[in-house]
């Protein structure tokens, strides 16, 4: 065999579990059908999308919120052009950084679609038509997802688009309509209306990030119809979408069965994503992909039904998350290697990046009650915060659930500043099983955020906040 593992697709799942076979001593090959490494993520996915809600949420507190602080502007406007050129910089940045690290860990890359002739030997097609092949004795298949498509929703790329067009308007849309209320959708949507963009929002389920916490659902629909004007049409099932000329048509049926017809200038569609198992070649090893979703069946050590092929990330079972993928890359490297990897699925943590930013890991109260699971919330208001006060961000709240026996630490939810990077401190006390207890007497520094962490932790543990 010319390689130990062949990784396809160079995703954060595939590139980090290639990383992590070439520093076991693997020899390691990549295979990625595009130009440039890093997968949906780093070019039309997690990275881009930071890099616009991050200008636009400049823009937005210049335009409304910098008088507050003593900061005097006029005379503001969008710079389309140079907005969009920041964001494809920080793009080339990051996936540069991969072929650096590729170079650093010895890893060979083909750029061409990968697929099996049998499971050692993968076939690579090069864009000019052309083919050679590699093998291995291990083969890691991280092809990830593409945006989920409806056959009554024709998408068009100019009027009626997917989170990758809209990553690459050349204007400010006057009314944007979003089918699908969740994070996709809710990202893409506060950007442009941070922007000025009247934005409204279609979706079928009674409530936006359905997956999360119901609370942070609630809390979030309320802070962005407050803060952007944002519109919500939940309980709503979308029946088409038509563009003509500028304006696109969207019907949908409201919870009563009434049509209900909203005209806008662009129209995203982002109703989820759906595994990219096509043109592997499966069927020439034995492999079925699942008809739901198609994605590829793998058992608990991520392998496929063919000993020696795994499969990672977006193309598998589970929740879509580029940590995710990251960690199964690294299990499989590991259990290759002969070692014994360990994966948490209940302490992956979920995040909404708009503003307020919306964090989760762990149980929700909806599903500790459907399992019947008797347990102790805690929450603490950001309204109460000193550092919040100080920064102007208010809006959300932090709540800790703790079982009611041991009050060990069974669920972690907050929508407020910062939540992105202050759950991480939950899933590491999670981790190691802490109490809520732990938590609350584990000294915070004054003033910041995380404080309302330890509070929420305190009213769970037994009532007893002490800024609430």
């Amino acid at each position: 065999m010319q390689y130990d593992v062949i990784v396809i697709g160079s995703g954060p799942g595939g590139y980090v579990g290639a990383i992590r076979c070439a520093q076991l001593g693997l020899k390691t090959a990549v295979i990625e059908k595009y130009s440039t490494f890093g997968g949906t993520c780093l070019n039309v996915g997690c990275i881009p999308s930071k890099a616009l809600l991050d200008s636009s949420e400049h823009y937005h507190n210049a335009a409304h919120n910098f008088d507050a602080f003593g900061i005097s502007l006029k005379d503001l406007k969008v710079d389309m052009a140079k907005m969009i050129a920041r964001k494809d910089d920080v793009i080339a940045q990051n996936t540069a950084g991969i072929t650096f690290l590729f170079k650093k860990n010895k890893i060979d890359s083909f750029q061409g679609v990968g697929s099996f002739v049998d499971k050692n030997t993968i076939k690579i097609t090069k864009a000019d038509g052309s083919t050679e092949q590699v093998t291995a004795k291990n083969v890691i298949i991280a092809t990830g997802s593409k945006p989920t498509s409806l056959p009554f929703l024709p998408v068009d790329k100019k009027r009626i688009i997917t989170s990758t067009e809209a990553l690459n308007l050349k204007e400010v849309p006057k009314h944007l309509i979003v089918i699908g209320g969740g994070v996709i959708g809710l990202e893409l949507g506060s950007v442009y209306a941070r922007l000025g963009s009247k934005v409204s929002v279609v979706e079928f389920a009674k409530s936006i990030i359905g997956t999360m916490d119901g609370g942070l659902g609630k809390e979030l629909q309320r802070v962005l119809k407050k803060s952007l004007g944002m519109e919500f049409y939940l309980g709503h099932k979308v029946t088409g979408a038509t563009a003509k000329g500028k304006t696109v048509k969207v019907t949908a049926e409201d919870p009563k069965g009434q049509e209900v017809t909203l005209e806008g200038d662009y129209c995203i569609v982002a109703v989820g994503r759906t595994a990219y198992s096509e043109g592997l070649g499966l069927e020439n090893i034995g492999i079925t992909v699942e008809e739901r979703g198609k994605k590829i069946p793998v058992n608990a050590h991520l392998e496929t039904a063919v000993q020696g092929v795994f499969a990672i990330g977006d193309v598998i079972t589970g929740a879509m998350l580029a940590h995710k993928a990251e960690d199964e890359g690294v299990y499989v490297a590991e259990y290759i290697a002969g070692q014994k990897p360990h994966i948490d699925y209940n302490l992956i943590p979920g995040v909404v990046y708009t503003w307020p930013e919306v964090a989760s890991v762990g149980k929700t109260e909806e599903q500790l009650k459907e399992a019947g699971v008797k347990y102790k919330a805690g929450s603490f208001s950001f309204k109460a915060s000193g550092r919040a006060k100080a920064s102007g961000d208010t809006d959300g709240f932090v709540k800790v659930l703790a079982d009611a026996t041991t009050d060990e630490v069974l669920g972690v939810h907050m929508i407020g500043p910062r939540a992105a990077d202050m759950i991480g401190e939950a899933t590491v006390a999670m981790e190691y099983r802490a109490s809520a207890e732990d938590i609350a007497r584990i000294c915070h520094a004054h003033p910041t955020y995380t404080e309302a962490l330890k509070e929420a932790a305190l009213a769970a543990t037994a009532n007893r906040a002490i800024h609430a």
